[in-house]
């Protein structure tokens, strides 16, 4: 039997949350637990399991699992040295490893710690020697030379909104059984760092300019001698010193063609850079707009983005809507964890005077004064993404403001579909107007729903205008931070 081992840690943070994450605010489980949590659904950790299973002459050897359901600030010190620990000291347990799949998100940062997923994939490498390691990775990841050093391939998500996590699982999985296999002899890896920061619609694949690239990247993962190819755009809001996009192309055994292969691609992506930002629509004109449009209008808020790394406590869409007189009813998120407190303390049925946002990034947002009747409390907890662990965004009250609907959690929650909604009693397609607090991502559900979809400018911590941000640590000169910005390739 070969003995394949898997372990996965996932995390996409926002440098600029004004908050950090904890070590509390992770799943965590060890061993045969992760079989049985990842059992189906979209992750990629699914994606390698179920490939891996189809084998009866591999054994699966889970180690480790971390992950948090949202995106978050900076985890701290004490929690991100001990999830590496944990991660190693799993791995440690392990002996006679004949291959690895990581199954790591990229965007990771801790306090202190800038490359944690560079740091277990070179623990990992140093425990079980010279076998193959593949990791599938969002294409929003940092890639650090020591993650590149460490690692034989990295296979990215080729959908952006991403769909295709268990399909990328899937993609490294038979990579790294092919290696196994000695189908692939001598992996080489081509990498052109690129001075660049992306953001905006002509990145989704199925309609943007970006999708051309990837469908590149498809090709040469389709060639003869192709392992993996993608387009790492980063998350434009982990500020570390290996911010930036890059090009990474993995062929067996043609170091030039895989050089040459990966500069083709990074000529495309800088050529069209003037592309890579995000259309924003003031808040009166959205408001006109949703007025004289019948049926849903979805507004995204890329800015307050808890599938980006934002606090989530941006009341800056809904403040737009009452100053604005928006007539119609309106379905609004927001992470506030006082006026949560004070709901269960008054009770269902209460009407008060609460202060709605501005709770957690006080540098932007100013607590919007309001009257509200408690509708509804729960505890929060609603379907998860990744097989059969819930997701938890806290206490959860539901409250009305005038003709509008304001769902206010402890914690963050994604509302890039409808579940987190539905949990708390609200169907959103009931609406005349949702707020997403997601870039993009949430076209995949509404997009069928919406008659219209909009991204507000607003701010945020994850502001779709990079420019507008307070970096430190990223490299420069980095387009379109800067000007005159030369590629150095």
């Amino acid at each position: 039997m070969k003995r394949v081992l898997i372990g996965t840690m996932t995390h996409e943070v926002g440098s600029f949350h004004p908050m950090h994450s904890g070590y509390d605010e992770f799943h965590h489980l060890w061993g045969q637990d992760i079989l049985e949590a990842f059992n189906g659904g979209g992750s990629t950790t699914w994606g390698a399991i179920e490939v891996l299973k189809e084998r009866d002459d591999v054994e699966i050897v889970p180690t480790y699992a971390a992950w948090m359901n949202t995106t978050g600030g900076l985890v701290e010190k004490a929690a991100q040295e001990r999830m590496i620990a944990e991660f190693i000291e799993a791995v440690q347990g392990e002996s006679n490893i004949d291959a690895v799949v990581l199954c790591l998100h990229g965007a990771m940062a801790g306090v202190d710690v800038h490359d944690p997923e560079g740091d277990v994939a070179e623990a990992v490498r140093k425990h079980v020697g010279d076998v193959p390691i593949t990791t599938p990775m969002d294409l929003h990841g940092i890639i650090t030379d020591k993650l590149l050093a460490n690692v034989d391939a990295i296979s990215f998500l080729h959908t952006y909104p991403h769909v295709d996590g268990r399909e990328t699982g899937n993609r490294a999985a038979r990579n790294v059984l092919r290696m196994m296999d000695g189908e692939f002899k001598n992996p080489v890896t081509g990498r052109v760092k690129i001075p660049m920061l992306a953001r905006g619609n002509e990145l989704m694949t199925a309609t943007g300019k970006f999708g051309e690239a990837i469908r590149r990247c498809q090709e040469i993962e389709a060639s003869e001698g192709g392992i993996a190819a993608g387009v790492n755009i980063g998350n434009p809001f982990t500020d570390v010193p290996e911010l930036r996009s890059n090009t990474i192309v993995t062929v067996d055994g043609d170091q030039e063609r895989a050089d040459a292969l990966a500069h083709e691609l990074a000529e495309f992506m800088w050529e069209h850079r003037n592309l890579w930002f995000a259309d924003l629509t003031p808040m009166k004109e959205i408001v006109e707009l949703s007025e004289n449009q019948d049926g849903l209008t979805v507004c995204g808020d890329p800015a307050d983005s808890t599938a980006s790394g934002s606090s989530g406590d941006s009341n800056a869409i809904l403040k737009g809507l009452l100053e604005h007189e928006y007539s119609k009813s309106a379905l609004v998120p927001i992470v506030d964890a006082p006026a949560v407190a004070k709901a269960f303390e008054v009770g269902v049925g209460s009407t008060f005077t609460v202060k709605l946002g501005g709770s957690i990034d006080t540098e932007r947002f100013e607590p919007l004064e309001a009257e509200v009747y408690v509708r509804a409390l729960t505890d929060g907890e609603h379907g998860g993404r990744r097989g059969k662990v819930p997701a938890r965004a806290g206490r959860t009250a539901t409250f009305r403001l005038k003709q509008h609907t304001v769902v206010a959690s402890e914690r963050p929650a994604a509302t890039t579909d409808s579940t987190f909604f539905l949990a708390q009693g609200e169907d959103p397609l009931q609406y005349d107007f949702v707020i997403a607090k997601s870039p993009n991502g949430f076209r995949i559900f509404y997009q069928e729903y919406a008659n219209q979809i909009l991204y507000a400018d607003v701010p945020g911590s994850t502001s779709a205008d990079v420019t507008t941000l307070p970096y430190k640590l990223a490299p420069r000169p980095m387009f379109p931070l800067d000007e005159d910005v030369e590629p150095g390739f």
